[in-house]
């Protein structure tokens, strides 16, 4: 018996999460997974009421989860940053979920592609460093220094900013940084991940070019991990990187890349493959609770109104499976998952005709079959 801590959180995640829980339900009456959810109250509407974001007993219990799923985050009445930093990136920080893998595989056809590519890239992002670490502020005219604590399953971080300026003016800034340590393990994992399904190479994704000292120093442990494997390294810019995604796709295996431009190279893989609606995440602790979202956010404009799409969220119910060692009710739910969408048994967004609910009934059909 798996135990699953279910955060709907905001928008169209509610409904969307609705459905995995469905599809979960089937597969557990159908094979050896079983679980139990426990529910948690973390979002916009909470946070509306009476200003709490997350609290230190839910952390505690979403940390002996066996994982956690994940809805969306964010709502229109809420000043932006606020949810997604005091939620989503907290959570990922507090639990050490030093991984963001994001699967893009072409699903046709709805790949906007003008060539016909069959490609499946395996995004692994570095999800607790970088320019995402927090360490940003203002500096005005009056005050001119900042005193910053980073807390890390690592280390912890103390950086003291001094500044003059003339003439005087105001200043906004965030810090990006990248630790040895930090580093050493991104790559030990990327390099494990490749030769564990097969890729021959890890590219390695920066600018390096532009910010030496951070992505110099992680070319660097790269190379030397990559030796000590024997598995080969390739290195490429990040806008070098997104043109090669246009025209080029099939050619990427296993790709690292640093948190900031992991965020943007992902939501353009999404789209490469049929959209945002279709887009899945892990956020991946190896030795601790993991967390699974569809990448999709919160969607308010259609909450409530039966047209969320519902395939990413269940594409991070594949991967939870698959993360929690149930390879083969993963693989039957990916498979189910594809033929709903060669049958056009999609949503409006996808160019069906379905409501949400109707999509998950026709995949547990499959499943059932």
């Amino acid at each position: 018996m798996r135990s699953l801590a279910i955060i709907p959180g905001d928008g169209i995640g509610p409904e969307v999460i609705a459905e995995g829980i469905r599809v979960l339900e089937a597969i557990s009456e159908i094979s050896s997974f079983s679980f139990e959810a426990e529910y948690f109250e973390i979002g916009s509407e909470r946070y509306l009421r009476n200003g709490i974001l997350i609290t230190d007993e839910e952390y505690d219990a979403l940390s002996k989860k066996d994982a956690i799923y994940f809805g969306a985050i964010g709502d229109p009445r809420v000043r932006p940053g606020i949810l997604e930093k005091g939620i989503l990136l907290a959570m990922r920080a507090r639990f050490d979920q030093y991984i963001n893998l994001r699967p893009v595989r072409s699903w046709h056809p709805y790949v906007p592609l003008k060539k016909h590519f069959d490609f499946n890239m395996h995004f692994l992002r570095e999800n607790t460093e970088d320019f995402y670490i927090g360490a940003g502020g203002n500096l005005t005219p009056g005050a001119m220094e900042q005193d910053m604590t980073i807390r890390r399953g690592l280390y912890r971080l103390d950086l003291s900013l001094k500044a003059k300026a003339e003439p005087e003016d105001e200043f906004g800034f965030e810090i990006g940084v990248l630790s040895r340590k930090g580093v050493e393990r991104f790559a030990e994992y990327a390099i494990e991940y490749a030769i564990a399904h097969g890729h021959h190479r890890v590219t390695l994704v920066d600018k390096a070019n532009v910010c030496p000292s951070m992505y110099g120093m992680q070319r660097t442990i790269f190379q030397e991990k990559a030796d000590d494997k024997g598995i080969e390294m390739e290195y490429m810019y990040v806008d070098a990187m997104a043109m090669a995604m246009l025209i080029r796709p099939h050619t990427f295996g296993t790709i690292a890349v640093p948190n900031l431009f992991g965020d943007i190279l992902t939501d353009l893989g999404a789209q490469l493959g049929g959209g945002l609606g279709m887009g899945a995440s892990g956020n991946i602790n190896p030795n601790g609770v993991s967390m699974f979202e569809p990448i999709h956010g919160s969607a308010p404009d259609i909450a409530g109104q039966g047209k969320a799409n519902p395939f990413a969220a269940l594409m991070a119910a594949k991967m939870m499976l698959d993360h929690l060692g149930y390879a083969g009710e993963a693989e039957m739910l990916e498979s189910a998952l594809t033929v709903s969408l060669q049958q056009n048994a999609t949503t409006p967004d996808l160019g069906g005709s379905l409501r949400t609910s109707e999509v998950t009934d026709f995949v547990i059909q499959q499943l059932r079959h």
